[in-house]
C-alpha cells in the first residue's frame, strides 16, 4: 500500500509508563510517526497509565523527553488515568448486554484447566464455565470473598482485515479464550480502555508488533460491539539481534537513555530504525523529512528485524562525517568541549560520536604517550632535523615526507607509521596534514625528540 497525503489518517504510540522506552518500543514509535507525517495526518502519544501501581509521571516524563529527543513530535495526547469514568461507563453498558461476563476461578484453577485440556490435546481455551453460573453460585462464590474477573464474550467468528504489513490475515474467535478485560480487583487490562481510546480520538491505523495479531481479532470484535468500525491494522515483525536472538534480555542496555549517553545522534537511530526489516540499504539520513521521503510501511518484510549496535556506531559516524561545523559547534559548547573550525575540519571524518572530538582536543593539546619502536629512533631523530621551517601549513606533510624519503629511502608504512605513533600515540586517525598546523611547531618537535629518546 503507497501512502498517499491524507489528513484524515490519525496514529497513536502508546506506551505505558512503568519505564523508559527502549529501542524496540521507539521502532514502534517511528512507523507511526513516518506513516502519519508522510499522509499530513496525526501522530498522538497516548500514555497508557491504568496501572495505576507501576505508572509513575517521572516514567512518562522520561518517555517525552525521549521522543522529544529523537524529535518525534505528537499533535495531540492523552493519558488513559484521566478517563476512568468513560471507561466505567462502556464496561456496564457491555455488562448490561451480556457482553461482559464475570468469572469466579482463580488463577490457579485457571492454569489446572489449561493443563487438563492440553492432556486431553485440546486448545488450552477458556471453557465459559462462568456462564452457567446462577445467581445462587455467584452469590455462594462471593460469600466465600471471591472477586470475579471480567471476560468479553467472543462470538466465534472469523475475523480477517488487509493487513498494512501482513496482507490477508483471518482469525478464528472460536479458537481463543474470551480475552478478560477486567482484573479482579476492579482495574482494566489494555484491551478495552485501548479501544475506547482508539473510537473516541478517531484513530485510523493501529501499527505494533506482530504478538498483538491474535489480540487483534479479538479487539475487533470489541470496536464492534462498541458500533465502531475498526482502524486498519500493520503488525510490522518484532527486532532481534545480530544473531537472530531475541531483544529482552539487552532492553536495558538499548534504552533510549542509555543510546544517548553513549553519544550517539538521534537521526543515525531513526535513520537506521526506519529501514531494519526492509530489502532497502541502510543509509545516513540528516534530517527526518529526508527519512519521512524514503518512507513506505508496504516495504516491510515479515521477516525479523535484525537490529546490530555496530550497524548503528559506523551510522552514526557517517551522519557526524557530513556534519557541519556550524551545526556541531553549539552541541559541543554545551558540552564543554573546545573546538574550531579547524579542528573541526581535521577530526569530524573520524568521529563515531561527538565526544570522540575531546579526545582529539586532548590528543593536539597533549601531552601524549609516544608509541614509536626503538628501532625508529634514529629515524626520528632525522625527522627532527629534516622538519620544514616556518609556520606548519596542510602542505607541511607532504614536503616533509617527501625530503624523509629521498633522504632515508623510506616509503609507504614505514615512511609515515614511524611519524605518526610519534606525533599522535595512535595507529590510525585524521591526515597527519591537517593535524600538524594544529599541533604545532614547538610540540611537534618535543614529541619527536622524546619518541627518539633524546
Amino acid at each position: 500500500m503507497s501512502e498517499m497525503a491524507d489528513p484524515a489518517v490519525a496514529v497513536r504510540f502508546a506506551p505505558s509508563p512503568t519505564g523508559r522506552l527502549h529501542i524496540g518500543n521507539i521502532r514502534s514509535a517511528l512507523l507511526n510517526a513516518l506513516y502519519a507525517k508522510k499522509a499530513s495526518g496525526t501522530f498522538m502519544l497516548r500514555l497508557d497509565d491504568t496501572d495505576v501501581e507501576r505508572s509513575t509521571e517521572a516514567f512518562a516524563d522520561g518517555i517525552r523527553e525521549d521522543l522529544t529527543w529523537l524529535g518525534l513530535t505528537w499533535e495531540r495526547t492523552a493519558k488513559q488515568s484521566d478517563r476512568f469514568e468513560r471507561y466505567d461507563a462502556v464496561a456496564q453498558d457491555l455488562k448490561a448486554r451480556g457482553l461482559l461476563y464475570a468469572c469466579y476461578e482463580t488463577p490457579e484453577e485457571l492454569d489446572a484447566k489449561r493443563k487438563r485440556q492440553r492432556l486431553r490435546g485440546l486448545p488450552p481455551v477458556y471453557d465459559r464455565s462462568a456462564l452457567d453460573l446462577t445467581d445462587a453460585d455467584r452469590a455462594k462464590l462471593e460469600g466465600e470473598g471471591r472477586k470475579p474477573h471480567w471476560r468479553f464474550k467472543l462470538d466465534g467468528s472469523t475475523v480477517t482485515w488487509t493487513d498494512l504489513v501482513r496482507g490477508e490475515v483471518s482469525i478464528d474467535t472460536a479458537s481463543i479464550s474470551d480475552p478478560v478485560l477486567i482484573r479482579a480487583d476492579g482495574t482494566y487490562l489494555y484491551t478495552l480502555p485501548s479501544v475506547i481510546d482508539d473510537v473516541d480520538f478517531a484513530i485510523t491505523h493501529i501499527i505494533r508488533g506482530e504478538d498483538h495479531v491474535t489480540n487483534s481479532g479479538a479487539q475487533i470484535l470489541v470496536f464492534r460491539a462498541l458500533g465502531a468500525t475498526e482502524p486498519a491494522f500493520g503488525h510490522h515483525s518484532l527486532m532481534t539481534d545480530a544473531s537472530g536472538e531475541g531483544l529482552s534480555k539487552r532492553l536495558g542496555s538499548l534504552s533510549v537513555a542509555a543510546l544517548r549517553e553513549e553519544g550517539l545522534e538521534p537521526l543515525s537511530i531513526l535513520s537506521l530504525l526506519a529501514r531494519l526489516g526492509t530489502s532497502d540499504p541502510v543509509e545516513p539520513r540528516t534530517s527526518l523529512e529526508a527519512i519521512i521521503e524514503g518512507f513506505d510501511l508496504s516495504r516491510l518484510s515479515r521477516a525479523p528485524a535484525r537490529f546490530d549496535p555496530a550497524e548503528l556506531t559506523a551510522l552514526n559516524g557517517k551522519i557526524l562525517h557530513t556534519m557541519t561545523y556550524a551545526e556541531a559547534e553549539p552541541r559541543l559548547a554545551a558540552k564543554g568541549i573546545e573546538a574550531s573550525q579547524a579542528l573541526w575540519d581535521a577530526v569530524h571524518e573520524n568521529l563515531s560520536v561527538l565526544e570522540d572530538v575531546a579526545a582529539f582536543r586532548a590528543l593536539i593539546d597533549g601531552p601524549i604517550e609516544p608509541a614509536a619502536a626503538a628501532e625508529d629512533a634514529d629515524y626520528l631523530a632525522e625527522a627532527r632535523t629534516s622538519l620544514p621551517e616556518g609556520e606548519m601549513t596542510e602542505e607541511t606533510w607532504g614536503a616533509w615526507t617527501g625530503a624523509l624519503k629521498a633522504a632515508t629511502g623510506r616509503k609507504g608504512k614505514a615512511l609515515f607509521m614511524p611519524l605518526r605513533l610519534a606525533l599522535t600515540g595512535r595507529a590510525h586517525g585524521p591526515e597527519m596534514g591537517k593535524l600538524l598546523p594544529l599541533i604545532g611547531r614547538e610540540a611537534i618537535l618535543t614529541r619527536l625528540a622524546s619518541a627518539a629518546g633524546d
